[in-house]
């Protein structure tokens, strides 16, 4: 395991036992992933695309989807770590469930090789939970075992199907219809962007029972298989296989509900609390996945540059190329280490009782804030890769357009950053998430200077809000968003600092004075001084991790 930040942030928020375990897993999946996975997801990108088999040889409507064997072993590979089955059962070896920070770290290596297949993963892990946490016992044992299978029992693979055409975003107007029946329900209407649409197994799906009022108050959440027990079809139809531009591993289909079988989950007056409680679990799988493509960015561009010489010098010899990679560097870790913060947040209001309403807020905006900058690194860092490769890197032989491609849906899925950024006007509106968020930066900030500045620009902007109408807001959703994840990760720079590491001191002061000496005269030069410690871990104390 060759990723110390990373190990540096597990043990941070594992017992030892738990860490121990973990590592060795890590290991052995990351070996999979750069070995098995990444020359399969390499296939299924340029050759082995999921196609819609419509017909049957007797014309019948089957709506099947073909995989391709290689990208079937890796789900079958993938399922059999845990990654979703021990949030739900336990470990075997431990006699205990995992944690939260165990299934991501398996998704941040995931994501490094076949962020598409990450998808998938999600959304299992998403209907898991929904089954698991709102499902009645005869739901729970009719299908969780199957979806939190680790190859003891045939696995299904879920899904979750909101967004239809007249709606996107807006979930409220939604129209799929739930009839209720003598064994149950059926549903009636479509799903526009439906990912894993044939593969899955299950899908959480959310329909309006006859008679309930409009908007999301009116939606209701129904579990839906995909065929019937007898194998028949289960009466869902794909109209077609989306064309995307990337994450061609994910089958992201138009689909046609024309009364399939459904399972009601939990209060149908809570459907769509439900499933925004799913996709804030699926939002910080989001941000995993674009931590998971800045590192195998990083990894290129720094691999590449250590080999490629150019006037007679390798490429990172050059202070340009020292502070692109240093930059990368500082700006990947820092993130990664306030995703796994996060993690440890949302641990506690998932699964701890005793969680207050102020973390619960708090986790909500952590996850705004992180979801939409690590998708736009994302984008940003595999620009970069390319652009440190040259031509080579616009090459199909080489990973970077797959990397470049597959993280530029990072910034729609679960939520564009206009999404994100109302959602961050509504807990300031409705929850204070500002004066909750003050009150963590004032004890996380470790007395920085500059942290403290960025505070008070801050309390500076809400003033200012306070006296503007709605459209005011409105207009500053975004900066203000900006403005509060730059103070996130400037804390969580120095709390990493405060280990006493040298490098991550180092990292702390690259970062500090990047984001808030907004100048071009850059008469520090941290980031040629400090390259050698950051870039090349010479001297570091995380050395110790791998």
């Amino acid at each position: 395991m060759q990723d110390a930040n990373l190990l540096f942030n597990l043990k941070k928020f594992m017992d030892d036992e738990l860490y121990e375990y973990t590592v060795q897993k890590l290991a052995e999946f990351q070996k999979l992933c750069f070995e098995e996975f990444d020359q399969r997801a390499a296939h299924t990108d340029r050759e082995g695309q999921p196609k819609l088999i419509r017909y049957d040889k007797f014309g019948n409507d089957v709506s099947e989807v073909w995989l391709n064997e290689g990208y079937k072993k890796t789900i079958a590979d993938t399922y059999e770590t845990g990654i979703v089955g021990y949030l739900h059962k336990n470990i075997p070896e431990l006699n205990r469930k995992a944690n939260y920070h165990y299934s991501y770290a398996l998704g941040y290596l995931l994501s490094q090789v076949e962020s598409g297949f990450y998808c998938p993963v999600t959304l299992t892990m998403a209907t898991a939970y929904l089954i698991d946490e709102y499902g009645d016992e005869e739901l729970k044992a009719k299908f969780l075992p199957h979806v939190i299978s680790t190859g003891d029992v045939e696995l299904y693979e879920g899904a979750t199907f909101l967004t239809e055409r007249q709606g996107g975003s807006d979930v409220g107007a939604n129209e799929t219809k739930a009839v209720r029946n003598v064994s149950g329900y059926r549903l009636y209407g479509e799903k526009y962007f439906a990912s894993n649409a044939g593969a899955c197994k299950v899908a959480a799906v959310l329909a309006r029972i006859e008679g309930a009022p409009a908007g999301t108050k009116g939606l209701s959440l129904f579990l839906v298989p995909w065929k019937k027990e007898d194998g028949t079809s289960n009466q869902i139809h794909i109209r077609r296989l989306k064309d995307k531009l990337g994450v061609r591993a994910v089958p992201s289909a138009e689909v046609e509900l024309n009364g399939a079988e459904a399972y009601l989950i939990g209060d149908p007056s809570r459907g769509f609390y439900y499933m925004m409680e799913a996709l804030n679990l699926s939002r910080i799988c989001n941000a995993i996945a674009s931590a998971g493509i800045m590192r195998r960015a990083y990894i290129e561009a720094k691999g590449y540059a250590d080999q490629r010489t150019a006037f007679g010098k390798r490429l990172t010899e050059s202070p340009m190329i020292q502070e692109t990679l240093c930059k990368m560097a500082v700006r990947q870790e820092i993130q990664t280490s306030a995703c796994f913060e996060l993690i440890q947040l949302f641990e506690k209001v998932m699964r701890e009782k005793e969680s207050t309403d102020e973390e619960k807020v708090l986790t909500r905006l952590f996850i705004a804030l992180l979801k939409a900058k690590t998708a736009e690194e994302a984008i940003e860092f595999s620009h970069e890769a390319i652009e440190m490769h040259g031509g080579n890197g616009y090459i199909e032989d080489f990973v970077t357009p797959r990397l470049l491609r597959d993280s530029q849906v990072l910034t729609v899925w679960e939520g564009t950053a206009n999404i994100l950024g109302l959602e961050v006007l509504r807990l300031i509106q409705k929850h204070d998430v500002h004066l909750t968020f003050l009150g963590w930066m004032r004890k996380n900030a470790c007395g920085s200077s500059a942290v403290n500045n960025g505070i008070r620009e801050l309390q500076d902007l809400l003033a200012f809000l306070e006296k503007q109408k709605e459209e005011g807001w409105n207009v500053h959703a975004k900066k203000l968003s900006v403005l509060m994840c730059d103070l996130l990760l400037s804390a969580i720079a120095l709390k990493d600092a405060h280990t006493g590491d040298q490098r991550k001191q180092a990292i702390a002061d690259v970062w500090l004075e990047d984001c808030w000496n907004k100048s071009y005269k850059d008469e520090k030069m941290l980031a040629i001084k400090y390259y050698d410690l950051i870039v090349e871990s010479k001297g570091s104390a995380l050395n110790a991790y791998i």
